[in-house]
């Protein structure tokens, strides 16, 4: 029972015991005057009246409310003193001081490791010169310039007559399998400018499959044959075009995003037989050593080096023709097959054969069955 509970019920004990006093004296004053109080016996001389107080009922003791004392605030503990001073920290390492042996298998570095690993000499190191400046960053290397395209050997050309030949297509796969077919190259001039068409095929039962249709236009300059355009679309492949800037000397490719600087007497694959043509026509003695020919491809555009083998003998169904014999060697990260191309000085220098040797072994022939002159050459 709360405090304030019991003082409720005192208080209205103290005023009910003096109500009900107030009220017997009230009754005792109104019977006085109206009844007269009779005589004491004779004898005695004096009247002596006995006044009679009524008091209440005792009301119950309550024990005093206890007093609950008030919180005291505990005054707060005193702060310690700061130091002025700071310790000195204590070293790294001690100059006496011995790690502990690992156990094997511990986890941790053995005495021996540490010391090979140099961390106590490290450590010794760092607390007798202090703290060591951070590194210097090194200045990131300036970016060097991509090389400049050698300039090419210059040759004397002579342009071959405008002309169609067609060839005997043999081919050996890999596995042994032989294909026959036909291809024909074509190109004609008109004024300035010029079209070369090459297309090659096999025969499969009744039915002819084109396996390659390139084509190359562009202008006739003092270095021969000046590509502007080539496109080439093989079998089972998107076509392709390959650009040649000469304005602003660059090599553009539709298959790719490359930009390669152009070189004074460029060619395309369509046009590089008949370059080596104009090469001979302008002055057989030229063919020596190596001849190089930077060629736009479909996705890049590499240096092809020729290197002369030697005078040959063909069959052809034209007769048996002298050749002079070029070959282009696989190029290690540039291309892998083998380009070996002859040239007959009988029939204006023109390619009467060709053969592409794969890397995978496959190896595709192509020698010349009829040459048809277009307009007048020599």
């Amino acid at each position: 029972m709360g405090i304030f509970s019991i003082i409720r019920r005192h208080r209205r004990a103290v005023m009910l015991g003096t109500l009900i006093v107030l009220l017997h004296a009230m009754l005792f004053s109104l019977i006085g005057s109206s009844i007269a109080l009779p005589r004491l016996p004779g004898g005695l001389s004096d009247t002596r009246f006995v006044q009679a107080e009524l008091l209440p009922d005792a009301a119950p003791e309550v024990a005093p409310p206890v007093p609950i004392p008030a919180p005291q605030s505990l005054p707060p503990p005193p702060l310690p003193e700061l130091a002025t001073e700071l310790p000195e920290p204590a070293p790294l390492l001690a100059e006496d001081a011995v790690a502990p042996p690992v156990e094997p298998g511990a986890g941790g570095l053995g005495d021996d490791m540490l010391a090979d690993m140099g961390v106590v000499r490290e450590a010794k190191a760092i607390l007798a010169a202090g703290e060591p400046a951070p590194p210097k960053p090194e200045p990131a290397p300036e970016p060097q310039p991509a090389p400049p395209v050698p300039e090419p050997r210059s040759y004397k050309v002579s342009l071959p007559p405008s002309s169609a030949m067609t060839m005997d297509v043999a081919r050996v796969d890999r596995d042994g399998t032989r294909w026959s077919g036909e291809a024909q190259l074509t190109w004609q001039q008109e004024g300035e400018r010029y079209r070369i068409a090459f297309e090659a095929g096999i025969r499969v039962v009744f039915t002819r499959v084109n396996l390659a249709v390139l084509t190359s236009e562009g202008t006739v300059a003092s270095t021969g044959f000046a590509p502007v355009k080539m496109t080439e679309k093989r079998r089972g492949r998107a076509l392709t075009a390959t650009h040649f800037d000469w304005e602003n000397k660059k090599i553009s490719f539709s298959a790719s995003q490359k930009n390669v600087d152009l070189a004074a007497g460029a060619q395309d694959k369509a046009s590089v037989p008949l370059q080596l043509t104009a090469i001979a026509r302008g002055d057989p003695a030229q063919l020596t050593g190596e001849i190089d020919i930077q060629v736009g491809e479909e996705r890049d555009a590499v240096v092809y080096r020729f290197v002369v083998v030697g005078q040959e003998e063909i069959d052809t169904k034209l007769g048996k023709l002298q050749t002079v014999h070029l070959s282009r060697p696989p190029k290690e990260g540039s291309y892998r097959s083998r380009l070996d191309i002859w040239l007959a000085p009988s029939r204006g220098w023109y390619p009467v054969q060709s053969r592409s040797t794969e890397a995978n072994g496959a190896v595709t022939t192509q020698t010349v069955n009829n040459i048809a002159l277009t307009a007048t050459g020599k």
